[in-house]
């Protein structure tokens, strides 16, 4: 018999799309999907899984589409939001739940934002990792709107730190390529921590198009020495066998679909507001999708009316890099404004291990902001 921390792995095929998906926890736990963004897969929620299984949730973590294990079309218009959104609803329903909470980084963050703003009965609550709400899910102008110009002046930064995107656009297949030549090494060299140092000074992806392309324009990846604090050695050789089974061509596709994502977000309810409780937790040293400083998380305040956010002192790849933290703020999250959904053969909210992380997380390293 599994104990509800291990990590289990399946596959389904819902509406001639198949999911690859980890899971933990009890088959009839209270239901928690995590949605990961580029260019990561089910595996970058490896410390979530095995907590919140423990607790007594069904934790379940897709390959999203064009990763992994999971369907990879093979144009560039079935990677639109509004197809997404459609996998997860799917895969919904393979659980026989009625609504789950959702939580997402980076795009999907943008998935579960979606799935939230179009379909609030299907969500019970919403949490994000690093990209506020009524940011990149609206389209590219959306974000444009939302740099800040101190960082990034206009006449040399006319995009600011999405300048990557703009690329992506123009010269889709020579990024491609170059990412395909060796996922080892651009996951080694993605994958990194944050740093104060870059506290107030532009991304480096402000300038991937002067830079001549990924990498200052060499033809593959840089063989840097990896970073330990956020992946290990089996980490990097899982990511980029995952990586290698599709290639880039379905991650990179997510960035060539905003004017069809900025039509698909016109036709959220609700007037955009979202009444469920959601959560933000933002990266301190996450230097695009910086949240702190700028106003990029301004237009999640006005449209979420029980919102809740932490700081992390953390770079882009939160959930790797400080996932004690975003273990703690995320169950101490859901003790307080999901009560309702906690499993039932808990005692208490939280076990004494999960109460003494929330405590320590809450008290001496995450700054409440909400």
């Amino acid at each position: 018999m599994m104990s509800p921390s291990e990590i289990s792995e399946h596959t389904v095929t819902v509406g001639g799309h198949t999911t690859f998906y980890r899971a933990a926890g009890p088959q009839d736990g209270p239901l928690v999907i995590l949605c990961h963004g580029w260019p990561e897969q089910s595996l970058s929620w490896r410390h979530q899984l095995p907590v919140l299984g423990g607790l007594g949730f069904r934790a379940i973590a897709p390959d999203m589409r064009g990763y992994g294990g999971s369907s990879a079309p093979t144009t560039h218009d079935a990677y639109a939001l509004e197809h997404i959104v459609g996998d997860m609803l799917n895969l919904l329903t393979v659980f026989e739940r009625p609504s789950a909470i959702w939580v997402g980084h980076d795009w999907g963050s943008a998935v579960v934002w979606s799935i939230a703003s179009h379909h609030p009965e299907k969500v019970q609550g919403v949490a994000s990792l690093n990209v506020p709400y009524f940011t990149i899910e609206q389209g590219f102008d959306n974000v444009v709107d939302l740099v800040d110009r101190n960082v990034y002046p206009e006449d040399q930064f006319p995009v600011g730190q999405w300048d990557y995107m703009k690329y992506y656009e123009e010269n889709f297949d020579r990024a491609t390529e170059v990412m395909n030549s060796d996922p080892y090494n651009l996951v080694k060299a993605l994958f990194r921590k944050g740093s104060p140092n870059g506290l107030g000074q532009p991304a480096v992806t402000a300038s991937i198009r002067a830079a001549g392309g990924w990498f200052g324009g060499a033809a593959s990846p840089p063989n840097l020495p990896r970073d330990e604090d956020v992946v290990s050695e089996d980490d990097v050789f899982d990511y980029a066998a995952g990586l290698e089974r599709n290639g880039f061509f379905g991650p990179n596709s997510w960035y060539m679909n905003h004017e069809a994502n900025e039509a698909y977000a016109a036709t959220a309810v609700n007037d955009y507001i979202l009444d469920m409780p959601a959560l933000f937790l933002a990266g301190r040293y996450d230097q695009t999708c910086e949240a702190t400083q700028s106003e990029l998380a301004h237009p999640m305040h006005a449209h979420c009316r029980n919102l809740t956010v932490f700081t992390i002192d953390s770079g882009h790849w939160m959930a790797q890099e400080q996932p004690h933290l975003v273990n703690a703020a995320l169950t101490g999250w859901i003790a307080e404004q999901l009560p309702e959904t906690w499993p039932i053969e808990a005692d208490a909210p939280a076990d004494d291990a999960i109460d003494d992380a929330i405590d320590d997380a809450i008290d001496d390293a995450i700054d409440d902001e909400a």
